[in-house]
């Protein structure tokens, strides 16, 4: 399945390929992120299974390097999926998650019912 770009409750919404390549470097981040602006879209919902295992070790600096990416391009960023083995392992990883959660730029989601929801609260 390709990516998809559909309006979920008013905001184009660019749901990636859960079966497409590791997001695994920056350059790879960035090519989704021209992909997301070039479509149109004002968010990526990136699926767990697309973010290379760095991204939830926090002292690597991925991820915050790639939320910047995103805040960068004005794009929002929703990471979708059960991230819990991640946030059992790391308190850092769990502030950083509720930190995000309580604003609109990053989200972290279970699911697209929940992605939905939030943008359905928001609008």
């Amino acid at each position: 399945m390709p990516d998809v770009l559909r309006e979920r409750h008013g905001v184009a919404v660019l749901v990636s390929d859960p079966d497409g390549p590791v997001l695994a470097t920056t350059e790879a981040v960035l090519d989704l992120i021209g992909a997301a602006a070039f479509g149109g879209a004002e968010m990526v919902a990136v699926p767990v299974a697309r973010l290379d295992p760095h991204f939830f070790s926090l002292g690597t600096g991925f991820a915050g390097e790639i939320m910047q990416k995103f805040v960068n391009y004005r794009l929002r960023l929703a990471v979708v999926g059960d991230i819990s083995a991640h946030l059992a392992g790391s308190g850092a990883l769990r502030a950083l998650v509720a930190e995000s959660n309580r604003h609109d730029h990053v989200w972290f989601v279970p699911d697209l019912a929940v992605l939905d929801a939030r943008l359905a609260a928001s609008a």
